[in-house]
């Protein structure tokens, strides 16, 4: 195993040094917390395939092709689809905005009234998101060296939280790229056709497993169409994403990046699956399908190709954490502090909106590693998530985009119901009914149309600051304490 840990070491080390790199790039807020706005299409698609690829597309993504075969890549598949959907049709809108957070979108299309509301919901969802990719490394450190668990989660997450506060975005988008090229290599490369071959190739699996192992749509068409409300609509609104959306240089690159990360989604989804029904011919009566992805690395790979492949787990999961945290400290400083307080800097202090920026990631980072050690459960945490943010936020995000007639006190009415809906439903129902997520989402569509008729229509010089934004013909306006946008005019539309 000797090799193997030193693949990990080298792993570690590489990414806490581009954090320290990454930390002498980032000297503005929108340095630190969107990499400038200036990626390009090969390095906008591959952090976002990253962060979108976590430890629950790997390692969930395995043990779903393990207990159901195939058909198990719908969750990842459906996280890929709503990938595509959000590159193709509105990532170019979302770009030309020029903003931080998802709650900054909503207050100009509504008029500034919704932004401490929805970033409390975007902030439960991201803090969430966070905690089960950190839980993670309990697993993939207790196959490496035997770790405590606690352990396991106290040295993974202080890694990302390492290097996600000394550079913000851009130490993120660094170690996302080597994340990216990791994961291809050691899961797709490497595990998908060694684990095929080990288990005797596509003919023996298919006379060693039944035959609803091979059914496209074996896991059931409900668990499909919960996928679809749930991931998909997620990949539409989580903060987690925009931010991504708003690094990208310009309309193309969040269209075309974002349609090509989307893409090798929709091939992991089917490698992942694939993997998992491979292990389960090799290993028929493992306790947990989760398990499958550790003991198929751990049993059937050369020593080397061990460490890799678990460092593409590693990778996975690291992705995913450090872009859950920073967009939760974003959230949580910019949306819902700031705010309260009350806070305006004088201009021309940049280095201080760096400086609380960070302070908020390393607050955020250890409020996520105290709570993935109270934890255990992380398809329940995953699910009170993205339950809340589809339930809570989807309606008014999509409604400001797509209807003019939407009002702010409609799109306050939807966070409000349908956060409060799908609560109240997960405490009656259970936290992995369908019941939650289905009648969260109407009753939220419903309290929006209903109220947004019942009040006045938005002011129409606010809809057409918006309008103007969302065309890319207005200039950022320069908020006392951010002063670095001022040189960030919003580029025409490519």
């Amino acid at each position: 195993m000797a090799v193997d840990y030193l693949v990990i070491v080298v792993y570690l080390a590489g990414m806490l040094a581009m954090g320290w790199w990454g930390m002498r790039r980032a000297k503005s807020k929108s340095e630190f917390l969107v990499a400038g706005r200036r990626l390009g299409p090969a390095m906008y698609s591959g952090t976002m395939a990253a962060i979108v690829l976590g430890g629950a597309s790997t390692i969930g993504g395995v043990g779903l092709g393990y207990q159901y075969g195939l058909s198990g890549a719908w969750m990842v598949f459906t996280i890929g689809l709503g990938l595509l959907a959000l590159s193709v049709f509105f990532s170019a809108r979302i770009a030309r905005l020029k903003v931080y957070t998802v709650s900054e979108m909503l207050d100009l299309r509504y008029g500034g009234r919704a932004g401490v509301i929805s970033g409390l919901v975007m902030w439960a969802y991201t803090l969430m998101l966070a905690v089960t990719s950190t839980i993670a490394y309990a697993t993939i450190f207790d196959v490496l060296f035997g770790l405590d668990r606690t352990l396991a989660i106290v040295l993974g997450g202080s890694v990302v939280v390492a290097y996600s506060a000394l550079g913000g975005m851009w130490s993120i988008t660094l170690t996302d790229m080597v994340q990216f090229v990791v994961k291809t290599i050691g899961v797709l490369l490497l595990l998908l056709p060694i684990a095929v071959v080990k288990a005797g190739g596509f003919g023996e699996m298919r006379a060693k497993l039944p035959t609803e192992y091979f059914d496209p749509l074996g896991i059931g068409g409900e668990t499909i169409f919960t996928y679809v409300l749930i991931y998909t609509f997620g990949m539409l609104i989580g903060q987690d994403i925009w931010q991504r959306v708003f690094t990208a240089r310009g309309d193309r690159t969040a269209r075309w990046g974002g349609t090509v990360a989307g893409t090798y989604c929709l091939v992991y989804a089917l490698a992942g699956a694939v993997i998992g029904t491979a292990a389960k011919v090799l290993y028929p009566k493992l306790a947990s399908p989760d398990d499958a992805f550790a003991t198929i690395v751990k049993d059937e790979l050369p020593i080397g190709v061990r460490g890799l492949v678990l460092a593409a787990a590693l990778a996975a999961v690291m992705s995913t954490s450090s872009g859950a945290l920073i967009a939760c400290a974003t959230v949580a400083n910019n949306d819902i502090w700031a705010r309260l307080r009350g806070i305006v800097r004088p201009s021309g202090e940049q280095h201080d909106e760096v400086k609380g920026n960070r302070v908020f990631i390393l607050l955020m980072g250890l409020a996520v590693i105290g709570t993935a050690i109270a934890l255990n459960d992380v398809v329940q945490a995953l699910t009170v998530a993205y339950n809340l943010l589809v339930g809570g936020l989807l309606v008014p995000i999509l409604g400001g985009l797509l209807w003019k007639r939407g009002t702010a006190q409609g799109a306050l009415a939807a966070v409000a119901v349908g956060g409060l809906a799908v609560v109240g439903l997960m405490t009656a129902h259970g936290i992995l009914a369908n019941e939650p997520i289905y009648y969260g989402l109407l009753a939220s569509l419903a309290a929006y149309v209903v109220v947004s008729l019942a009040t006045r229509p938005t002011d129409e010089a606010v809809l057409a600051a918006w309008r103007d934004r969302l065309a890319g013909r207005a200039p950022v306006p320069a908020p006392a304490s951010a002063p670095e946008s001022v040189s960030e005019p919003v580029p025409h539309a490519q």
